[in-house]
């Protein structure tokens, strides 16, 4: 499983991976559990990690698994990342400490609270991986698909040419 399978479901708490999805929504289970349920689109909203930004200062959005990336970074170092039960004030701090360009009047603490319990069930299923490794193992998976097709398309011409020369023998005979 990787970031990008991962969203969040409006009405439901936690995070979910998603395993299919249909017309009228999708199906989900919950990280690191094996039960699966569906979830219509009547009634929820999907909110894909890797298409969730929190705002800079300078008007873009840093894309969360970066913001999540920092935290990460900002763990290794020996720091303490804050409960998301943790004062407002505590919260902001801490975010500025993470990301110091976000803007304080845009991303509400409601929002760090989601980000600081969103990193925490992140973290404890390993899904927070190095800038480099994640472009590591998305190239490898890009190889992979991409020699899978050469060899269907090896053999498809193989069948094509003996279809050609099978042709050209009965147009021969007759």
């Amino acid at each position: 499983m990787e970031f990008k399978d991962v969203v969040a479901v409006s009405g439901m708490g936690g995070l979910f991976e998603m395993v299919a999805q249909r017309p009228d929504g999708i199906l989900i289970q919950p990280l690191g559990g094996t039960k699966k349920k569906f979830a219509s689109n009547r009634i929820h909203t999907f909110s894909p990690l890797d298409k969730i930004g929190i705002y800079t200062l300078d008007g873009d959005s840093l894309p969360l698994e970066d913001v999540m990336r920092n935290i990460k970074k900002y763990e290794e170092e020996g720091n303490t990342v804050v409960s998301a039960n943790s004062s407002s004030n505590d919260l902001k701090d801490f975010f500025s400490q993470v990301m110091e360009d976000y803007d304080d009047e845009r991303v509400y603490v409601s929002d760090i609270k989601k980000v600081v319990k969103w990193y925490q069930i992140l973290a404890e299923h390993d899904l927070i991986q190095e800038k480099a490794a994640a472009e590591e193992e998305e190239a490898s998976e890009d190889k992979q698909e991409i020699d899978e097709s050469e060899e269907e398309t090896s053999t498809d011409g193989d069948t094509d040419t003996e279809d050609v020369d099978t042709e050209n023998d009965k147009s021969e005979e007759e």
